[in-house]
């Protein structure tokens, strides 16, 4: 019931993700700045997107990190897992269980996955638009995301959307969220679209807040 694309940027990460069912974005998306961004989805367990990160926070090496984690955890078949770390390519794993048409494919520095596809080509064309991409990583994320959406994306319609973004602090510089909507991409388009333009500014307000812009709301001089 899910879609999704992990990408690497420099030192940032990011993911961006929709799906059939609400809230995707709080279940399926885990990162970790100086780290990496993994993803559990399909039958989503989240525990399982934290022990990927915490993988490769020990050894930094995607593929022993999933290795590690479906050769130690019940029920692996129901599960849909993507991971990619600070170099090397990205490792996905599909369960026999994984619902309808799925496919992954991961690259030095992208991984992509979805299960109850239109077809097995969305991740490659999710892959595809990131890598043609310029701009912000967010930018190049969402691209992806909506050309999947119009490859076909999942079979039936999508109800929730996300993306994230984490950099050189120590939380998420990018955190949208449609929990559910009839059109939640072009939702998060619209959100992506208000916040980008701010994001350095929320950055800088957490760093040095004396030296932060001020918005003009009330009380805020």
């Amino acid at each position: 019931m899910t879609f999704s694309i992990a990408a690497r940027d420099g030192s940032r990460f990011g993911m961006a993700v929709s799906s059939s069912s609400p809230a995707v974005a709080a279940r399926c998306l885990h990162l970790r700045p100086g780290i990496g961004v993994s993803a559990s989805q399909n039958v989503t367990d989240p525990r399982l997107g934290t022990r990927l990160l915490d993988g490769l926070a020990a050894h930094g090496d995607a593929a022993r990190a999933l290795a590690t984690v479906v050769g130690s955890t019940a029920h692996i078949d129901h599960r849909q897992l993507t991971v990619l770390g600070a170099s090397g390519p990205g490792g996905h794993f599909s369960g026999a269980q994984t619902l309808g048409t799925h496919a992954a494919v991961a690259g030095d520095g992208v991984v992509a996955a979805g299960n109850l596809l239109s077809g097995t080509h969305i991740p490659d064309v999710l892959v595809e638009t990131f890598t043609a991409e310029g701009g912000e990583l967010e930018e190049r994320l969402f691209a992806a995301l909506l050309a999947g959406l119009k490859a076909g994306g999942e079979a039936g319609p999508v109800h929730s959307a996300g993306l994230a973004v984490v950099a050189d602090v120590d939380w998420r510089v990018t955190d949208l969220r449609v929990d559910w909507d009839d059109a939640p991409v072009d939702r998060l388009g619209e959100l992506l679209r208000i916040w980008l333009p701010q994001r350095d500014d929320y950055v800088r307000r957490g760093l040095d807040p004396a030296a932060a812009p001020a918005y003009g709301v009330p009380g805020d001089l």
